[in-house]
């Protein structure tokens, strides 16, 4: 196998190494609901790619609990 005849310096193996670093994760704003998802990813917000809708969620119902003062004041 080859070996170097000279030892590499800081600075040359600095130059060689400057652009093996993490390159940075692209984003979009979705057309539908305008959330920040990865290109070319279908939306996790709401189910659509390329304006298309792909997924159906299944809508979770909510459940609002009021406060009112007479459970507050129940001991």
């Amino acid at each position: 196998m080859a070996e170097p005849k000279k030892k590499s310096s800081r600075s040359r193996t600095a130059r060689r190494r400057h652009q093996l670093k993490l390159a940075k994760v692209g984003y979009v704003y979705c057309e539908k609901c305008h959330e920040p998802k990865l290109l070319h990813h279908v939306c996790k917000n709401c189910g659509t790619y390329r304006g298309k809708k792909v997924i159906e969620f299944e809508e979770e119902e909510k459940v609002e609990t009021s406060v009112t003062d007479s459970n507050l004041n129940k001991k």
